[in-house]
């Protein structure tokens, strides 16, 4: 089973026990970005042991190559000595040790092609995370404008407002009659119409006495002529 089919598996059986307890999609997000991140933990370790398992390969096989080398060097001592019994042992040796060789390039092209599979399923993992990391924002967002949204439709439609404004409708309707109460004191205290023409025609009357009077002072006061 792939990685991601096994990590399919784990989220999709993750996210159907919360649906189930109908718990919210964030926690859906974060439990995925959970399992992404401990498999890309998962994957980096296993290609760590991949990676150092083909450096130990290597080693070994440049051990054999240099053990076959020096077989054949030791044959083609033995032939230059006329001793082919023993040329022919030491190409023996040589030849199990090809062998091994070649058994031992095909470990190391497994073990590359494993290692290119766990790069190839690191760049996927990494993308996958970006992309539900920016879900995961997008979600949170969205969460909280739909959570703002649902608290204040249910501050408008609560009826502890509309009490409110009832009371403060009464308050007004109170202050009104208490406005008008003291209004009313003024009623009567202002002069009428008639009364201030009246006065008008008595400060005419007191106007005209005055002048008389000041005419009859300067009479008094003026000098009498002599014949």
């Amino acid at each position: 089973m792939g990685i991601f089919s096994r990590l399919g598996d784990i989220i999709n059986s993750n996210v159907t026990a919360i649906l189930d307890r109908a718990e919210d999609p964030e926690k859906i997000v974060r439990l995925m970005i959970q399992e992404m991140q401990e498999t890309l933990v998962e994957v980096r370790a296993n290609a760590a042991k991949l990676i150092a398992d083909r450096k130990e390969a290597n080693r070994t096989q440049a051990r054999i190559e240099a053990a076959a080398a020096d077989w054949l060097k030791k044959a083609e001592l033995a032939v230059s000595k006329d001793r082919e019994d023993l040329a022919k042992g030491a190409l023996l040796e040589k030849a199990k040790l090809d062998e091994t060789s070649r058994l031992l390039e095909e470990d190391i092209e497994a073990l590359d092609n494993a290692i290119a599979s766990h790069e190839a399923d690191i760049v996927k993992l990494e993308a996958k995370l970006r992309e539900a990391a920016a879900k995961q924002k997008t979600m949170q967002a969205r969460a909280q404008s739909a959570t703002s949204a649902i608290r204040i439709r249910k501050q408008v439609s609560d009826r502890r407002i509309d009490d409110a404004f009832t009371r403060f409708e009464k308050m007004e309707k109170r202050i009104d009659s208490l406005e008008g109460e003291a209004e009313s004191y003024n009623l009567g205290t202002g002069k009428s119409l008639a009364d201030e023409i009246a006065d008008l025609e008595t400060d005419g009357r007191v106007e005209a006495e005055l002048n008389e009077l000041k005419a009859k002072l300067r009479g008094a006061r003026a000098p009498t002529l002599k014949a």
